[in-house]
């Protein structure tokens, strides 16, 4: 079993930043990737962002040149840089793992952009 830990989420005013962190560990032999998806009330959960095991990175047009995920210093764990947010961009940010073909989530952080 693989355990997903969040942090970094809370309220955040229109144009602010916020970063948020995932970390993995457990039963761990090969992360292939790690990613972040988002879900506001009423909608579906979209892929926002995803780091490969290459090192390579991927970010969704409806967030590129405000969000840029990047894998941190720590072992199996990444971090999502969001800047110039705005209202839309609220939502329940996940973050989820694939693992040995097996996929894994966070519990999901809130992240209410309002004034």
């Amino acid at each position: 079993q693989v355990q997903v830990v969040e942090s970094g989420g809370g309220l955040v005013q229109p144009g602010g930043s916020l970063r948020l962190s995932c970390q993995a560990s457990g039963n761990i032999v090969s992360i292939n990737r790690m990613a972040w998806y988002r879900q506001a009330p009423g909608t579906q959960r979209d892929l926002v962002a995803v780091w490969f095991s290459n090192n390579s990175t991927s970010v969704m047009d409806f967030v590129k040149g405000r969000f840029t995920i990047s894998r941190g210093n720590a072992k199996n764990w990444v971090s999502l840089r969001m800047n110039s947010l705005k209202p839309e961009d609220t939502a329940v940010y996940y973050c989820n793992v694939h693992e040995r073909g097996r996929d894994y989530w966070g519990q999901g952080l809130q992240v209410p952009v309002s004034s």
